[in-house]
C-alpha cells in the first residue's frame, strides 16, 4: 500500500513541477501543452478500455462495472457543477506562446503575459482566481488518487501508469495554477509551495481507496470501474478540449501516442 501512496504523491508534486516550470521559464508553448495533454489523455483511455474495465467486470460482473462507472463520472460531473466555470482557458499570442489566462469566476479577468499587459488586471482577483484553481484542483485530485490505488490493487505496473498519465496531466494544471499567482505578486515559493499543496491530495484518495478496496472483493470492481469513468470524464472534459484549443494537430499526435503507449504497456 505505501507503495501506491508514494507513487501517488510523486504523481500529485506533478502540480509543483509545473508551477515550477512557469517561475524559471516563463510560459510554455502551444505545442508542448497540446502534446503533454494528448499524451495523459491517450494514455488514461488505453488504460481505462484495456486493463481496468476489463478487469473490474472478471473481478465483480457487469452490473458492478456499470455501476462503478457511472459513479466515477458521476462524481466527476458533481465536482463541475459544484465549483463551476474552472476549466482553463489558455489564449495564445501571435508568437505561438500563451499569452494570457482566463479565470470565469464571475467575469473574465487577463493577466500579464512576457512584457505585454492585458486589461483588467485586478491582482486581488488574479490572487483569487488562482488559489481558486488550486482548490478545484485539489477536489479533483481526489478520485484521481483512487485511480491509482484501484490500479495498484491490480498491479504495481498498472497503478505506476495510471500514476504517470496523471503526472502529465498534473503539470499543466500546475502552470495555470501559478501564472494569476505570480502576476498578482505573489512569492514564487508560495505560488509553488500552493501547487504543490493542490496535487498532494492525490495520496489521500488513494489511501481512501485503498481502505474500501480492503472491504471486500465486490469493491475492488467498483473502485476501479470507478477509476474509469472518472477518467473518461477527465479526457472527455478537459484534456481533448484543452489540449485542441493551443494546437490540433500535436494534440492528436499525442493522444494516439499516447494511446498505443498505455495498449503496450
Amino acid at each position: 500500500m505505501w507503495e501506491s501512496v508514494l507513487i501517488s504523491s510523486l504523481a500529485g508534486l506533478a502540480t509543483g513541477v509545473g508551477a515550477l516550470l512557469v517561475v524559471l521559464f516563463g510560459r510554455p508553448s502551444r505545442r508542448f501543452l497540446s502534446v503533454m495533454l494528448g499524451i495523459a489523455g491517450g494514455l488514461m483511455l488505453a488504460i481505462s478500455v484495456f486493463e481496468l474495465l476489463p478487469e473490474a467486470t472478471e473481478l465483480g460482473n457487469h452490473t458492478t462495472t456499470v455501476i462503478g462507472f457511472i459513479l466515477g463520472a458521476g462524481l466527476m460531473a458533481l465536482l463541475d457543477v459544484i465549483l463551476p466555470h474552472l476549466h482553463k482557458n489558455l489564449q495564445t499570442s501571435e508568437g505561438g506562446a500563451v499569452a494570457s489566462l482566463e479565470c470565469a469566476i464571475d467575469q473574465s479577468t487577463a493577466v500579464a503575459a512576457g512584457d505585454q499587459l492585458f486589461s483588467q488586471l485586478d491582482l486581488r482577483q488574479l490572487l483569487y482566481c488562482g488559489l481558486f484553481l488550486a482548490i478545484g484542483i485539489a477536489l479533483h485530485n481526489m478520485p484521481e488518487g483512487l485511480a491509482i490505488g484501484a490500479g495498484y490493487s491490480n498491479s504495481a505496473t498498472l497503478g505506476a501508469t495510471i500514476a504517470l498519465s496523471l503526472a502529465l496531466h498534473n503539470v499543466p494544471e500546475g502552470m495555470v495554477t501559478a501564472a494569476p499567482l505570480l502576476v498578482a505578486g505573489m512569492d514564487k515559493w508560495l505560488v509553488i509551495a500552493i501547487a504543490s499543496a493542490a496535487g498532494l491530495v492525490t495520496p489521500i484518495g488513494t489511501l481512501i481507496g485503498a481502505a474500501l478496496i480492503s472491504i471486500s472483493p465486490e469493491f475492488i470492481s467498483i473502485s476501479m470501474a470507478l477509476a474509469a469513468g472518472a477518467m473518461i470524464y477527465i479526457v472527455s472534459d478537459e484534456l481533448i478540449p484543452q489540449s485542441h484549443e493551443y494546437h490540433s494537430h500535436a494534440a492528436n499526435f499525442g493522444l494516439v501516442a499516447g494511446f498505443i503507449l498505455g495498449y503496450i504497456l
